[in-house]
């Protein structure tokens, strides 16, 4: 009988930056993996300020060609806000075609009832605007986003000669006092790897740690970048060694953080590579 191979997330301390409610898969197949897991969220989301731009766009869906979803967030805000204004309007029954900036937003927004014609081949914005550059020629665009959203995506839609509805759908919002002691006292020990969601959680947490601390964490910790923009992140906040996930699925992010420690762990505890 073959002997069982363990994992190599097997006893390592991995740290996941975001909610619970956003994690339930991704903390079950950590923990089957025998990895210790943390959850420090490092964002939290709140409704925007004014709800007029939304419920404007919501109650004329009919006149958009196209809906983009840049995040499982962005789908969640348009929905809840769809039920709320259901509640007293007559929404239109017409749906625009749907497009996502990868598979686990695109499977969000089918749950929530939406059609999903295209999935990013490039999981980020820049890469969708790019894949779709001929097909939204001329076409309206409903794009509902963060208020700390990238400002390139519109910008590069524009181009492409669609009409751009850009509304701030959520707010992004940086961590309470009580969650940043909560942070920094579970970072006082070992972290073997840390998953970043957003370039807003890389950008928090070099804030709450400091800079001499961020950069002393570098030799003995796996930063892990979901998404090209979080990798993009972690590189400007001057991180050299970084496991990329292949996009935002929970497989995917499993996968790089697996296979970056199994190529590293024989030259170092903390499975980070040298050199």
């Amino acid at each position: 009988m073959p002997e069982t191979v363990s994992s190599p997330l097997a006893g390592k301390t991995v740290v996941v930056t975001r909610a619970a409610s956003q994690s339930g898969k991704l903390l079950e197949e950590l923990s089957a993996r025998q990895a210790k897991v943390k959850l420090l969220p490092l964002v939290s989301f709140a409704p925007p300020e004014d709800f007029a731009a939304v419920d404007d766009a919501l109650t004329r869906m009919d006149s958009f060609d196209w809906i983009i979803f840049t995040s499982a967030n962005a789908v969640q805000a348009v929905e809840r806000r769809r039920q709320e204004l259901a509640r007293d309007l007559a929404l239109p029954p017409a749906q625009p075609r749907a497009a996502a900036v990868g598979p686990a937003t695109a499977e969000e927004a089918e749950h929530a009832g939406f059609s999903v014609d295209y999935v990013a081949t490039n999981h980020s914005g820049a890469g969708l605007a790019a894949e779709l550059k001929e097909e939204l020629a001329g076409q309206n665009v409903f794009l509902p986003r963060s208020d700390r959203a990238n400002p390139d995506l519109p910008a590069a839609l524009r181009r492409s000669g669609a009409v751009v509805t850009e509304v701030v759908a959520y707010r992004t919002l940086p961590p309470s006092e009580a969650d940043r002691e909560n942070v920094k006292e579970n970072l006082r020990e070992r972290a073997d790897a840390i998953l970043f969601f957003s370039p807003s959680a890389v950008h928090n947490l070099m804030e709450m740690l400091g800079r001499e601390r961020w950069e002393a964490m570098q030799g003995r910790t796996v930063m892990v970048a979901i998404g090209p923009t979080t990798a993009r992140a972690l590189s400007a906040a001057g991180v050299h060694r970084i496991a990329r996930a292949a996009d935002t699925t929970t497989a995917a992010v499993v996968e790089a953080l697996e296979g970056h420690l199994a190529r590293t762990r024989s030259r170092s505890p903390a499975g980070v590579e040298q050199g």
